[in-house]
């Protein structure tokens, strides 16, 4: 495989003071975290406690009510404008989003395509690679993933982890800078999660800036440069694993981590 072709340039991801709300309900209540270049960040927290809707506020999913993330510098979903923040076109926001790589718990992938159009679909589209090219760099991901021979099958034909692992295909597709994971072993069978998670590793061990939210415990204390403990919207407490997993500092943590060791 050519990596060369696969590869981008990881990115630096800044959170600064984000709240989210629905309704009365606030489900980010100031949340500031940095990710530095390369680096693998995991996210835990009980359910409810915002892990997700951090994730999609990064990529502008979600617009935060207060706050903003940056990618490399460069505000994601608004720009300055008089001293204020203003939201960026959709096309502009479409455009942003395209360097965000977003894996789901349910896969989202096209089911009237082939593996191989699925994974094609986003760099032609948005005409980073004309579709031979893109249809070639789609053949590299597959090998990577270990799925060269389903580029012909359909999702439907494919189990569980084969599909994430072609989601996982897809959002490298577009040589994101950072890529973020929304607990993507949640909605496989306990046998299935072990291929899933080695992929993971792989894009880790090659720089890649990686965000993942997962209640894999044992996943995060081995691929994880930093893990971040959140809870009822905010960050408890964050740092190397073996601090926040082995010597938690808060109680709220080590009560947690007592019910899912």
């Amino acid at each position: 495989m050519t990596t060369a072709t696969v590869k981008a340039v990881p990115a630096a991801v800044e959170v600064h003071d984000v709240h989210k709300w629905y309704g009365t309900h606030r489900v980010l209540d100031g949340v500031d975290l940095s990710v530095r270049p390369g680096e693998v960040t995991v996210i835990l927290g009980p359910s409810g406690s915002g892990k997700s809707t951090l994730l999609r506020v990064v990529n502008h999913l979600e617009k935060p009510e207060i706050g903003h993330v940056s990618i490399n510098g460069e505000l994601i979903g608004v720009r300055q404008h008089g001293g204020r923040l203003k939201e960026l076109s959709e096309r502009a926001i479409l455009a942003q989003r395209s360097r965000i790589g977003f894996v789901f718990q349910n896969f989202n992938l096209f089911p009237h395509l082939t593996v191989l159009e699925n994974v094609a679909a986003a760099p032609a589209a948005t005409g980073q690679l004309d579709r031979t090219a893109a249809r070639q760099l789609a053949r590299e991901l597959l090998d990577r993933v270990g799925l060269a021979d389903k580029a012909a099958a359909y999702p439907r034909q494919l189990s569980g982890g084969q599909q994430q692992r072609v989601a996982i295909a897809r959002a490298l597709a577009l040589r994101p800078g950072v890529i973020l994971f929304d607990e993507p072993t949640s909605a496989l069978d306990p046998e299935l999660v072990g291929e899933v998670l080695a992929v993971i590793k792989d894009l880790a061990k090659s720089g890649t800036t990686l965000v993942i939210v997962t209640h894999e415990i044992g996943f995060a204390r081995e691929i994880a440069d930093r893990v971040v403990f959140i809870d009822d919207g905010r960050i408890v407490e964050q740092g190397p694993p073996a601090e926040v997993l082995d010597r938690p500092r808060h109680e709220r943590t080590r009560d947690f981590l007592s019910k899912v060791l």
